[in-house]
């Protein structure tokens, strides 16, 4: 390994030289306190940002072995050491100067969600940060001094300050680890409760903005019905009351503008740990929850819909269903059976985003179109039968239409963003409706497994090159991933990821023997070892992803219109 000293030397030697010259750095430096790794050198100041990463030795950077012992509080550590380096190089970045990027300095930008990234990996032997830095350039040409001013001044400081235990606000260090133990137990208590859901009172759920996650200042905090409050007794918080929601199905309904939506988004996201003051730092949710909503033009590959959808009139075969253009009913049932064909033991639904055929279909339509016309089972007639036989719960928001009374276990009214149990109320009006009643019947069988074979056009291209655009659209090679509907994709290192995940699941495990469910375990094995970086390969680091969920994984193979049965 090369010394600092010899970096200094070798940067000043090509200073003013053309800009590929800066190729000749790439190496690892020692500079005392942690190695300074030069891994990817951009090919001109205007491409993408040069990729360098500092690694730090433990013993060195002195943090408690108890926070990075167990796998969530490794993951909480890493995300607060990030948002620490962030903090730091925000404040250096550009104070170099030059062309382009010059003086650029950045890390991944972390959101209210805790995600297990690339960008920070931390145990017992050493801390490693992974960053991009814009190398400084007078128009073409290395401009070594400014450099120097980055890698020698602005640098050290940053690492000195945020990766050090003695130099950090150990307070809030031990008081975000202390949290996830605290949102860890909740989790994983749930369903020993017969919960799918929690949301903590005091709660604060609504968003500044469609365009921000933070917390809505003067939001109406959330307070639970005595009839659904539980207590946790919590590892460091101590006793935490709240709304248990219940398994099986759930009903929120009231008028516009009352909170519903808001609800339910709350509990989309709370499959996810959340930072300390983003107000739903206690809404946890069953971890395999899936918000499903109606895609229209979405691609489906072999789906077996028939719970659903039979005797389509162009004689469409149903049992395996393909289509390049879907329909609202036709992709909400997919995007169903998909869900629980990843594991998902959790279903949230909004009315505003689904197809109105595939969630019913009153008395009067029934009256004037025969069922034996109709090709759809509409939703509220299997949602029972889904939890009865498969496990699987519903939670479900709805503003006009009260036939949902007659199947909902709990139904919950939102006046206002307070919650009120009405389940008994609005139960007792169901009856007087008797005739719109609907029977609990069974879950049909139905073909859950698919073996998809390699798409052999994909893999005999020479570079599978991958792109996202935000968090919605990931392309492998010429193939464009549609996750728009995939709504709880947080971050656009997520999507990157899918699109990396997608591509080593077509290069090493579909093979047309093994089941999807079974090429995802295996998948998901390597992440457990490896972390993000298994996506990658070897000199994979200069990509920053994020870990998607289980969900979401199944969520981009379904999407991609390239899948081959």
């Amino acid at each position: 390994m090369k010394t600092s000293s010899e970096l200094q030397s070798k940067l000043r030697s090509i200073d003013h030289r053309g800009y590929p010259a800066y190729k000749e750095l790439r190496g690892e430096y020692e500079f005392g306190g942690y190695v300074l790794s030069i891994d990817h050198v951009q090919g001109d100041p205007f491409a993408a940002p040069s990729r360098v990463s500092v690694h730090v030795p433990m013993v060195k950077a002195g943090f408690p072995k108890e926070y990075f012992s167990e796998k969530h509080k490794r993951i909480t550590f890493q995300d607060h050491l990030t948002r620490l380096f962030a903090r730091q190089i925000k404040g250096g970045s550009f104070q170099a100067k030059g062309s382009g990027k010059s003086g650029l300095l950045a890390v991944s930008r972390c959101g209210q969600e805790v995600l297990e990234r690339t960008a920070c990996r931390a145990d017992e032997k050493q801390i490693i940060v992974r960053f991009e830095v814009g190398f400084p350039a007078n128009g073409r040409s290395v401009n070594a001094g400014e450099l120097e001013k980055i890698l020698f001044g602005i640098l050290p400081d940053c690492v000195r300050k945020s990766l050090y235990y003695a130099n950090i606000d150990r307070k809030a260090l031990a008081g975000a680890v202390a949290l996830c133990e605290d949102q860890q137990y909740i989790r994983e208590h749930l369903s020993e409760r017969g919960l799918c859901a929690f949301i903590a009172d005091g709660s604060v759920l609504p968003r500044q903005s469609g365009v921000s996650d933070k917390p809505l200042a003067g939001a109406v905090p959330f307070a639970s019905p005595e009839s659904l409050r539980v207590t946790f007794s919590l590892p460091n918080r101590g006793a935490v009351s709240g709304m248990g929601i219940r398994e099986g199905v759930t009903l929120f309904v009231g008028g516009g503008y009352h909170g519903k939506s808001t609800v339910l988004q709350a509990i989309q996201d709370g499959v996810y740990n959340h930072i300390g003051g983003d107000g739903r730092e206690l809404v946890i949710t069953q971890e395999s929850a899936v918000k499903l909503r109606a895609e229209d033009g979405r691609s489906i590959a072999n789906v077996d819909i028939t719970p659903f959808i039979r005797h389509l009139p162009n004689k469409k075969d149903t049992a395996h269903f393909y289509t390049e253009d879907a329909s609202g009913s036709t992709s909400q049932a997919a995007g169903l059976m998909e869900a629980v064909e990843s594991g998902s033991l959790l279903l949230l639904m909004d009315e505003d985003t689904s197809a109105t055929n595939f969630m019913i279909r009153d008395r009067l339509m029934q009256e004037v179109v025969k069922s034996e016309e109709e090709p759809i089972t509409p939703f509220i007639e299997r949602v029972n039968g889904l939890y009865d036989q498969k496990g699987v719960s519903t939670i479900l928001v709805a503003g006009s239409s009260g036939s949902y009374f007659h199947v909902a276990d709990t139904v919950i009214q939102m006046k206002e963003y307070v919650p009120l149990d009405i389940t008994a109320q609005a139960k007792a009006a169901a009856e007087q409706f008797s005739v719109f009643g609907t029977a609990r019947t069974a879950f049909p069988a139905y073909d859950g497994k698919r073996c998809p074979k390699p798409d052999r056009q994909l893999l005999s291209e020479e570079r599978l090159k991958i792109k996202t655009f935000g968090k919605d659209e990931v392309s492998l090679a010429k193939n464009t991933v549609v996750l728009r509907g995939v709504e709880q994709l947080k971050d656009e290192e997520q999507t990157r990821a899918l699109g990396y995940a997608l591509k080593v699941l077509e290069e090493r495990q579909f093979n047309g023997v093994r089941t999807i469910a079974q090429a995802v375990d295996a998948l998901e094995a390597e992440l457990e070892r490896e972390g993000p970086e298994a996506l990658l390969g070897r000199g994979g680091v200069l990509v920053s992803l994020a870990r998607p969920r289980r969900q979401e994984l199944f969520a981009c193979i379904n999407r991609y219109r390239g899948l081959v049965f």
